[in-house]
């Protein structure tokens, strides 16, 4: 196990990289660091010539895959890290130097147990993409179809490994401060970040994630998910099929295709809505590197590796949310902040319903294209330190990639109304959901459950009583006597007793 010594040296040598590129500015300042974290910080500084704009995205790149990873996380938490240095590390880019195609090689060799001939009729050895994690190659099956190769790089899970390690231990360390420290979550954050790691350094699971997106995504016949090769996917190689078309990153390349951008903004927005409202489970990394266009007009998309989950009942308070801040139900909105219990019930709901009130009224009478769902969610933010709302995890993948979402339709065309899109799917599905015949159907549901469960429950209450056996039941017996206690002289005629035999013991001895 890894000494505190090692994880201090570590975090030592980072902030050392991170002071260089003036991301520790902030710490410096920060009325909640204690004095001696801010100390370190100015300390750390020294000899650098950090610039006076922190850049925050450079040092991780500097600080390599699994700091970039952290990076990217951290980019969903402007509670945590703020907003200038959450929008810095959007920046974060994947691109990083490819290992060699021997060592690609015989990763795949090792995966499947055969030849990469066996398997592949053409592989090109130069890859198309290599990202902290993984890269990408271009290959042809020995049944002659085009397919996409992503291999995870050697070593990489023992290099996340020792840093999430030394993260976990700084979260532990940041937590016991207590304050706004234990209200942020640090140790949450990164345990969040583990998992959303694991899930990345398993290709077989972003294999599933594939399968079960494409499967939710039917309905949607404009949004393209790559079928997986299952015979050529293991936990460290994934091949998925080609897709040939023009990535969004190049929006002249999209123009010059005759593409029509328009449908292409209102399909994202619409398949996303499909995603995370209707299903809970959402491709969480939606930016244009990710995406491309066909020449049908159809958009695909690729990089399974980061999804989100919500359950129903989240997914009912989030509509209601958003919901209620743009009718102005500000009343209701608090109410459920409360019935959630994301705000602590030692606060006034009504002060907290003014409080949603000054982010809702600014937007009020706006015409919906101009309602922008990242300046109301840096409103909602706002407003969580003042009630000692905890961070919720579970929602931040999806507040980030919502604005995300927002950000690629408008860059494919700026005067899409997300709102007019999205308001016929939303509504349909809050009459579907929040409805009188879906209340119906739940407690229906929830009375049947009940009734599947009734037999289960009466044996597990008769193994709670015990079987009275074979013997024939005892006679009347009469009761016990009360108890008497002993007088005080019975005492005192016992200790003088003890004391004596205890006298004659000693002499004798």
């Amino acid at each position: 196990m890894t000494t505190g010594i090692v994880h201090a040296f570590r975090l030592l040598r980072w902030g050392r990289t991170l002071a260089r590129h003036g991301a520790l500015r902030e710490i410096e300042t920060a009325p909640p660091a204690p004095p001696l974290l801010r100390r370190l910080a100015r300390f750390a500084r020294l000899g650098t010539g950090a610039p006076k704009t922190p850049h925050y995205a450079d040092a991780f790149q500097v600080l390599g895959p699994a700091a970039i990873k952290l990076g990217q996380a951290l980019a969903t938490r402007p509670d945590l890290v703020g907003p200038e240095a959450a929008k810095d590390l959007t920046r974060l880019q994947d691109n990083l130097p490819p290992a060699p195609f021997d060592a690609v090689k015989a990763s795949i060799e090792e995966a499947f147990g055969v030849p990469l001939e066996s398997l592949y009729a053409r592989f090109d050895e130069v890859p198309i993409g290599s990202a902290s994690v993984a890269q990408v190659h271009r290959a042809v099956t020995t049944d002659g179809r085009t397919v996409a190769v992503k291999v995870l790089k050697p070593g990489i899970e023992a290099d996340f490994a020792r840093a999430i390690e030394t993260y976990e231990w700084a979260a532990v360390q940041i937590e016991t401060i207590g304050g706004e420290f234990a209200r942020l979550r640090p140790r949450a954050t990164i345990a969040y970040f583990r998992r959303w790691v694991e899930r990345e350094l398993n290709l077989r699971m972003e294999a599933a994630s594939a399968s079960e997106l494409a499967a939710a995504l039917t309905p949607e016949t404009g949004f393209v998910v790559p079928e997986v090769d299952w015979a050529r996917t293991s936990r460290r190689v994934l091949t998925i099929a080609w897709i040939d078309g023009v990535k969004l990153t190049d929006l002249a390349a999209v123009d010059a295709a005759g593409i029509d951008r328009r449908q292409l903004s209102q399909t994202l927005v619409r398949s996303f809505l499909r995603q995370a409202i209707g299903h809970g489970f959402f491709h969480a990394d939606l930016h244009q590197g990710n995406m491309f266009a066909l020449a049908d007009g159809r958009l695909a998309v690729v990089d399974f590796g980061i999804m989100g989950r919500i359950d129903r009942r989240a997914r009912l308070w989030l509509a209601e949310i958003l919901h209620g801040l743009l009718t102005g139900n500000y009343a209701r909105v608090a109410e459920i902040h409360f019935e959630a219990q994301y705000v602590p019930a030692h606060h006034n709901m009504a002060d907290f319903e003014t409080a949603l009130r000054s982010v809702g009224e600014p937007i009020r009478g706006l015409p919906v294209k101009d309602i922008s769902i990242g300046n109301m969610l840096d409103g909602l933010f706002s407003i969580t330190r003042q009630f000692d709302m905890v961070t919720q995890p579970h929602l931040l993948l999806l507040q980030k990639t919502m604005v995300m979402v927002e950000g690629v339709a408008l860059a494919l065309d700026p005067d899409v109304n997300m709102w007019e899109i999205s308001g016929p799917f939303v509504g349909d599905w809050m009459r579907d959901e929040l409805g009188p015949e879906a209340v119906i159907a739940d407690r229906l549901v929830e009375g049947a459950r009940a009734l599947a469960g009734l037999p289960d429950l009466l044996r597990r209450l008769e193994a709670m009583v015990p079987n009275p056996g074979a013997a024939p039941p005892l006679p009347p017996l009469a009761p016990l006597p009360a108890r008497r206690g002993i007088s005080r002289t019975a005492w005192l005629l016992l200790g003088a007793g003890l004391g004596a035999g205890l006298g004659w013991l000693a002499m004798t001895l």
